[in-house]
């Protein structure tokens, strides 16, 4: 296939460089899909499928993150609306995958290209054996000329371990295939500086967060049938551009378009490079349970001389808590310069403030001689 990329110019410098990449990994909303008072739109998804066989038979590897499975169980169930209990969607969501799955195998074979099922967890890429398990797995499906399809676990996440939106989950994914490119596909046809109905202008590339400064970003539409929006959408795309990855959002409609590298959505240019899978739940995805303040020489050592935080730079600790559990990281004026995974329990850390280790293990025993947030457990975050 041929490349439409100027000479000099890489994937992540170009949106026509999406032309010619060899991974792609593609994320669909339940929007584009699904609604409620009809269930899956068999026509959408062809027309979908139709745009991806092409590409796979043109030989590119792509991974489709597809969310609709609760959505899809609506109907069957019965249900007027997207439960807000977790107990139902999981239920919905056992009954909607499966048609899902069925309505994607029967698209793609007319093409004759074979599909797979992925459910994933946010476990599943957090944890180091899990994640080496899917990778391992999405690298040997992709070399078998696999199509995976990939959506959260539902019927198993709980509020506490879920991604919470498939956009997220699409640019870990992303990540963890090592993917040229994530495209991000909705019913909106790129991010406007404005509502497009009051004459907004398109925003057509942002190559920084700086970039989005003083824009309003919508959440989920009125469909009625997703939880992301375009507020997901830009957070997934930065995820992947501050790891290495462009990424392009755009509408469904515009999938063929967005896939040959022409001028459509809005395209987010790297500005980072790669970094462990872990770290970017722990900065985008973890759930904060508390946080911890730090005077200043704790701030300096945590963010420019990337050390362990100890107990004696801690000038107070709020939230409920448990050792294992994220906790973001804040100076004495508020801004929050770090998450990390925090040793102790809130109520093991007062008596211990702006003491010593070694004052502490005297006292309380060995095990006070840990840090509070190890740095092999604590990412910075841009401020």
């Amino acid at each position: 296939m041929g490349s439409n990329v100027e000479a000099g110019q890489t994937v992540a410098e170009s949106r026509s460089a999406i032309a010619s990449a060899a991974r792609i990994v593609v994320k669909v909303g339940s929007s584009s899909l699904t609604s409620v008072a009809g269930g899956i739109s068999e026509a959408a998804l062809k027309a979908l499928v139709d745009v991806l066989a092409r590409r796979r038979l043109a030989g590119t590897e792509i991974i489709l993150v597809s969310s609709g499975a609760i959505a899809a169980g609506l109907l069957p169930l019965g249900l007027a609306r997207r439960p807000k209990d977790l107990a139902t969607q999981q239920a919905a969501a056992s009954v909607g995958q499966g048609l899902l799955m069925a309505h994607y195998n029967s698209a793609f074979i007319g093409h004759g290209v074979t599909v797979s099922q992925v459910l994933l967890t946010a476990e599943d890429l957090t944890r180091r054996r899990q994640y080496v398990n899917a990778h391992r797995a999405l690298e040997r499906l992709l070399h078998l000329g696999v199509v995976p399809i990939v959506n959260e676990n539902d019927t198993v996440a709980t509020h506490e371990i879920r991604f919470g939106d498939n956009d997220r989950l699409a640019a870990l994914v992303a990540h963890l295939v090592k993917a040229d490119a994530l495209v991000l596909l909705s019913d909106v046809d790129s991010l406007y500086d404005g509502p497009p109905s009051e004459g907004a202008v398109r925003i057509s590339t942002v190559d920084s967060p700086e970039d989005l400064e003083g824009i309003v970003i919508g959440s989920a539409g009125k469909a009625g049938v997703g939880t992301g929006g375009m507020a997901t959408k830009v957070q997934a795309a930065l995820i992947a551009a501050e790891t290495g990855i462009p990424a392009l959002v755009t509408s469904t409609a515009n999938a063929g378009a967005a896939l040959a590298g022409e001028d459509v959505g809005t395209w987010f240019s790297i500005n980072g490079s790669k970094r462990p899978v872990r770290m970017l739940w722990l900065a985008h995805l973890a759930d904060i349970r508390g946080r911890l303040v730090l005077d200043d020489g704790a701030v300096r050592a945590v963010r420019e001389r990337h050390k362990s935080l100890l107990p004696a730079g801690i000038v107070s600790v709020s939230g409920d808590f448990d050792a294992g559990d994220a906790v973001e990281i804040a100076d004495t004026a508020g801004n929050v310069i770090a998450h990390g995974l925090v040793n102790y329990t809130c109520a093991d850390l007062p008596q211990m403030l702006g003491r010593s280790t070694k004052e502490l293990a005297r006292e309380l025993g060995r095990e006070y001689e840990r840090e509070v947030v190890h740095v092999d457990d604590l990412v910075l975050l841009a401020t």
